[in-house]
C-alpha cells in the first residue's frame, strides 16, 4: 500500500487479496471510494490478487483536487503502483472515462500504454462517452449541473440499501455535490466533452463494457456506443440496475466480470473460480 505519516495521501493503492494469478487494479468514480467494491471481492476469483485504489476525488478525499490539475497525473500513479502493472484495469464511471483519456494522451505521445503496464484486458462500467460532439447541447448541460446531486444521491441510496429517509437523503446528496464544487464538475464534465476526441481504436485489448439498464447519469446507450467504438469489446446491460451495478446486482455484476477473467486473461492451466 502507497502512504506517508501524517495525512492520508492523494491517491493510495492497496492489495485487497492476494491470489498468485492475474492481477486486477479496481477504480472508483467521482465522490466514491474503494467500498464501492466491497460486496464484489468476495465473488471474484480466489486466483486473482485484487488492489483498490483511493483517488482524490473519493467521497472526503482531497478537498481541492479539482484545483490542483490534471487528475490524469492521479490515475497514473494508481496505474503504475501495482507491482509488474495492472492485468486488468476495472475502472467506474468517471474514471472510467479518465482512464480511456490517460490512454489516449499516452498513445498520442508515442507510446504503447497498455503493454507498458502489461494491461492485458478494460472492463469499463458506467462510462461517460459520446461519439461526436454534435451530441452535447445546451441540454445536456443543464442536466448535468442542475441534476447532479441526483448522481450523489443514487449513490448514497444504494451504499446505504436505501435506509435514509428522502430528506436526509437529499441533503447528503447535496452535501456530497458541494464537496465536489463547481471545480470538481467542471473536471468532470470537460473530460465528458472530450470523449469525442478519443482514439478508442487504438486499444486492441479485450475490454468488457457494464452497464445497469437503468443508469440515469451515464445512459447505456453510451456504454454500448463506446463497445462498437472499440476494436475489442461487447457490452452487457444488467437489468434492474442503474449506475452503481457493483452494489445493486452484484451477483450478476461478478459473475459477468468473472466470466470475461476467465476468456482474457486466464492461462490454459489455470481455471479461475470464485471464492466461496
Amino acid at each position: 500500500m502507497n502512504g506517508t505519516t501524517g495525512a492520508e495521501p492523494p491517491v493510495t493503492v492497496a492489495r485487497r487479496t492476494h491470489g498468485a494469478g492475474p492481477r486486477l487494479l479496481l477504480l472508483h468514480g467521482l465522490a466514491a471510494g474503494e467500498s464501492l467494491w466491497d460486496a464484489c471481492l468476495p465473488l471474484l476469483p480466489s486466483d486473482c490478487s485484487v488492489w483498490t485504489a483511493q483517488l482524490p476525488w473519493r467521497n472526503g478525499g482531497v478537498e481541492d483536487w479539482a484545483r490542483r490539475g490534471d487528475p490524469g497525473g492521479w490515475l497514473r500513479q494508481a496505474l503504475d503502483a501495482v507491482p509488474d502493472g495492472p492485468e486488468v484495469v476495472v475502472a467506474h464511471s468517471m474514471a472510467a472515462t479518465l482512464l480511456l483519456d490517460v490512454l489516449h494522451r499516452e498513445a498520442e505521445e508515442g507510446r504503447e500504454p497498455l503493454a507498458e503496464r502489461n494491461t492485458r484486458a478494460l472492463a469499463l462500467v458506467s462510462p461517460f462517452y459520446r461519439a461526436s460532439a454534435e451530441e452535447f447541447d445546451w441540454e445536456t448541460i443543464t442536466y448535468y449541473l442542475n441534476d447532479f446531486h441526483l448522481i450523489m444521491e443514487e449513490g448514497i441510496r444504494v451504499h446505504s440499501a436505501g435506509r435514509f429517509a428522502p430528506d436526509i437523503q437529499r441533503a447528503m446528496g447535496e452535501r456530497v455535490r458541494d464537496f465536489v464544487g463547481p471545480y470538481g464538475w467542471m473536471r468532470f464534465f470537460d473530460l465528458y466533452l472530450r470523449t469525442p476526441d478519443l482514439r478508442v481504436d487504438r486499444f486492441d485489448v479485450p475490454c468488457l463494457l457494464l452497464a445497469g439498464e437503468r443508469d440515469f447519469a451515464a445512459p447505456p446507450g453510451e456504454t454500448l456506443a463506446l463497445a462498437s467504438a472499440l476494436p475489442d469489446a461487447r457490452a452487457e446491460l444488467l437489468p434492474e440496475t442503474g449506475h452503481f451495478p457493483m452494489i445493486e446486482n452484484a451477483a450478476a455484476f461478478t459473475h459477468a466480470l468473472n466470466a470475461f477473467l476467465a476468456a482474457t486473461v486466464a492461462s490454459d492451466s489455470r481455471t479461475l473460480e470464485p471464492q466461496r
